[in-house]
């Protein structure tokens, strides 16, 4: 599944990202974002392995959730100076695109 792929692909760029956050943001801002980022991958296939359509919705609508916080957290590490503009660019274009594959995977679950 393309979304399952994009989305662990950004939660490894997440990873490395956070490694280069000042020490005071390990257990605050970076540890969010990680565990944002590797929500939606993990709703996905959770989701995918339940016994219902309205279940796996339910998971993705989750995964969609995920997605909208890690959008906020890059705008705010980039306004913290952690994440240039440039890249915050390229981090948002790639959520965005992410969030738009889940909601069209929501509509294919509309019971």
């Amino acid at each position: 599944m393309d979304v399952f792929k994009l989305s662990h692909t950004l939660t490894l760029e997440i990873y490395k990202l956070t490694e280069k956050f000042p020490i005071g943001e390990r257990f605050s801002l970076s540890a969010q974002m990680r565990r944002s980022a590797y929500s939606i991958p993990i709703n996905i296939v959770e989701g995918a392995s339940r016994l219902s359509r309205k279940e796996y919705r339910q998971f993705v609508g989750i995964a969609r959730g995920s997605a909208s916080e890690i959008i906020y957290q890059l705008l705010l590490t980039k306004d913290l100076g952690y994440l240039s503009e440039q890249d915050y660019v390229l981090f948002k274009e790639k959520y965005d695109r992410v969030a738009k594959m889940l909601t069209s995977l929501l509509r294919t679950l509309r019971p």
